[in-house]
C-alpha cells in the first residue's frame, strides 16, 4: 500500500520516472489493461482488488486472465487510502511501462501521428490519447516540457486507451522534424492565424498534426511544417487544444 500511495504522493512523477510505475485504477482503464492491444503497452505487476472490484472483473473476464497476474486483497477502507478519486471502485494495478523513443518505429508504416508541444493539463492530454485511439492513429508523441503521461489524471483520462496505442513523451521539435522528414510524413501544425484551413489538406497524405501548448500556441515552426486552421462561426477566441485535436484528427480519419 505505501508504494501505491508514494506513487499518488507529491514525490510520485521522479518516481514513476526512475522505476517506470504507474498507478491505473477503474475499471474503464483496467478493462484495457488485462487484454492490451499493442506490444508496447504497460503491463500489469500487480492487481488490488476488494470484494466488490473482484466480482465486478469476474463478470466481464475469464478466470484464466484473472490468473495471469498477483492479486492482492484488500478491505475497502485500504482501497481508500490508496486512491485518489473519491469514489474507487474497487480495483487498482501497479503498471510498468517500458522505455519507448521514435526509433522503435523507424520500420513501421505510420499514416496518421499526433504531436503535443508543452501539454500542460492532464485532463487534455488524456483526452487526446483517448482521441487518436478512436480515430485509428497509429501514434502520440509528447514533446519534451509537458505533463506527466503516466500520472493518475492522465492515466484516468484516457479511459483505457494508453493500452490501445503507443504512446511517446520527451520528443523536442527538431527530432520530430527529422523523424518525418526520414518516414516521409507531412508535418500539419494547428495555427488559428493560418489562411489555409484544416478541410484544404490532402488527407492521403502520411500526416503528423501538430498541436501546440494550452496557452501559447507554437514557438516558431521550421519551414517543413505546414500551418492550418480550424475555422470559427463563433465568437470564441480559440478551440481548447484536446478540441482542436479531436476535430483534426477525425477529419483525417474519413
Amino acid at each position: 500500500m505505501e508504494r501505491v500511495k508514494a506513487l499518488l504522493g507529491p514525490r510520485g512523477k521522479k518516481i514513476r520516472n526512475l522505476e517506470r510505475i504507474f498507478v491505473a485504477d477503474g475499471l474503464q482503464s483496467l478493462r484495457s489493461a488485462l487484454i492490451p492491444h499493442i506490444a508496447t503497452a504497460p503491463k500489469i505487476e500487480m492487481l488490488y482488488l476488494t470484494d466488490t472490484g473482484l466480482e465486478k472483473l469476474r463478470l466481464e473476464f475469464a478466470q484464466e486472465i484473472l490468473d495471469r497476474y498477483e492479486v492482492i486483497m484488500v478491505t475497502d477502507q485500504v482501497m481508500n487510502e490508496m486512491t485518489d478519486t473519491q469514489s474507487p471502485q474497487g480495483i487498482l494495478a501497479l503498471c510498468k511501462y517500458l522505455p519507448t523513443d521514435l526509433s522503435r518505429f523507424a520500420d513501421l508504416s505510420l499514416k496518421r501521428v499526433a504531436y503535443f508541444w508543452q501539454i500542460q493539463d492532464p485532463g487534455n492530454a488524456g483526452t487526446a490519447i483517448r482521441t487518436a485511439d478512436a480515430c485509428g492513429f497509429d501514434l502520440v508523441i509528447f514533446s519534451d516540457q509537458s505533463v506527466d503521461i503516466y500520472s493518475p489524471k492522465v492515466v484516468r483520462s484516457t479511459a483505457g486507451s494508453l493500452w490501445n496505442i503507443p504512446v511517446i513523451d520527451d520528443v523536442p521539435l527538431d527530432m520530430l522534424e527529422e523523424f518525418s522528414y526520414e518516414r516521409h510524413l507531412a508535418l500539419v501544425a494547428l495555427d488559428g492565424t493560418s489562411e489555409l484551413r484544416l478541410e484544404e489538406i490532402d488527407k492521403s497524405e502520411p500526416t503528423v498534426l501538430v498541436f501546440g501548448n494550452e496557452g501559447r500556441g507554437l514557438p516558431e515552426l521550421a519551414p517543413a511544417f505546414q500551418n492550418i486552421s480550424i475555422p470559427m462561426r463563433g465568437h470564441a477566441e480559440s478551440f481548447n487544444v484536446a478540441s482542436a485535436a479531436a476535430i483534426s484528427m477525425y477529419f483525417l480519419s474519413n
